[in-house]
């Protein structure tokens, strides 16, 4: 890590792109915050020069977590540190059941939105992930997850059901819209995870604000999710994974197995369709269950392959996700955490896997 200081002066140089369409010449950082205006001090200023963009956001993320499940504070540190390394320096962790709240006394790591723990059926999620409860008890545990989060809460909206041998909802629809309502009057948004298509309707009649993978959007229900505004985040890097987890347990569950063939195989056609109806599309990895911390430039390349324009994919993990967190990008008095890149992202998103500075709360971290 730098030794330089919140308190030092940055004068940052190149090509700053403040919006989509905003690019600036030149931002200051002083005492930790960004300025366009040159402040006292600037004699002394360390400079840097390249292509800015706001820190990177990975809005679902598992810090603390692993396939075993809780990890300890030294796992957890060195997952936010890949994190950090990077760019991505915003995180909107997506259930985890470790105790992380220390990180938010450390300046040198990322900013961490927390969606409190997972919330299942008995036997219906990965061991020792969520709060495993029946559906009489989901009002009170989201009401729970809500207070202990950062203003979001994480259902799990399907997974394998062993006596159908396949993907199937988790809740009925009367108790997930009582536990979103709940939710919405604590002042927190709700999440789910959905692989399959069974659990979507359902869900977003009831209010629901954002989907996980998202995999089972079909031509029914991308119509819904776009009058509604629910956003989804693709994690496309994670399904990849499908192929071989259908290969591990096809021996047991065929008709499992070959279900997330399919959703695997339209995954690209299923983003793309829903980015080109209006749903709101957002980078995040799903790092720390058994993917590694630090793969949000693969994300967003992800996402140019299914389709998406570069500009907008760029969005996705900058400008507008981080809108859509309630969190502030290159404003002035904004928080200084921004990467620096020796090209264009714009015209590659490529570049994202290779940021030349990261500045952490003012500081020059790498």
């Amino acid at each position: 890590m730098s030794d330089h200081k919140a308190s030092q002066v940055l004068h940052v140089k190149g090509r700053v792109l403040v919006g989509p369409e905003e690019v600036r010449d030149e931002l200051w950082v002083a005492d930790g915050r960004i300025t366009y205006r040159r402040p006292a001090g600037a004699d002394g200023a360390v400079t840097v020069t390249g292509w800015v963009l706001p820190g990177l956001v990975d809005a679902h993320c598992h810090v603390g977590l692993d396939h075993h499940g809780a990890v300890d504070a030294a796992t957890s540190e060195r997952q936010a540190l890949a994190d950090r390394e990077a760019g991505a320096l915003l995180l909107r962790d997506a259930g985890s059941p470790a105790d992380t709240r220390w990180i938010d006394d450390r300046e040198d790591l990322p900013k961490i939105i927390r969606a409190g723990r997972h919330i299942a059926r008995p036997r219906r999620y990965t061991r020792n992930y969520a709060h495993e409860i029946e559906p009489d008890e989901l009002v009170a545990y989201v009401a729970q997850e809500a207070r202990r989060g950062d203003g979001w809460v994480k259902l799990v909206g399907d997974w394998i059901d062993r006596e159908v041998g396949d993907l199937t909802a988790l809740w009925p629809r009367e108790a997930v819209g009582a536990a979103i309502a709940e939710a919405h009057r604590l002042g927190a948004r709700v999440t789910a995870h959905c692989f399959a298509e069974d659990s979507l309707r359902d869900l977003v009649e009831a209010g629901i604000d954002c989907v996980e993978h998202a995999t089972g959007l079909t031509e029914d229900t991308i119509p819904l999710f776009a009058e509604r505004g629910v956003a989804i985040v693709p994690t496309l890097i994670n399904i990849a994974t499908f192929p071989s987890l259908a290969a591990g347990g096809e021996a047991k569950f065929p008709r499992w197995a070959d279900h997330m063939r399919r959703l695997h195989e339209r995954r690209h056609d299923t983003v793309r369709a829903a980015y080109d109806a209006g749903i709101p599309v957002f980078v995040g990895t799903d790092a720390g269950g058994v993917l590694a911390h630090g793969l949000v430039a693969d994300e967003v390349a992800e996402l140019v392959k299914a389709g998406i324009p570069a500009l907008d994919a760029l969005s996705a993990t900058t400008w507008g996700a981080r809108r859509w967190l309630g969190r502030p990008a290159l404003e002035e008095g904004a928080p200084a955490d921004l990467v620096v890149y020796d090209e264009d992202p714009r015209a590659d998103v490529r570049v994202l896997a290779g940021p030349r500075r990261v500045v952490l709360n003012g500081r020059i971290i790498g």
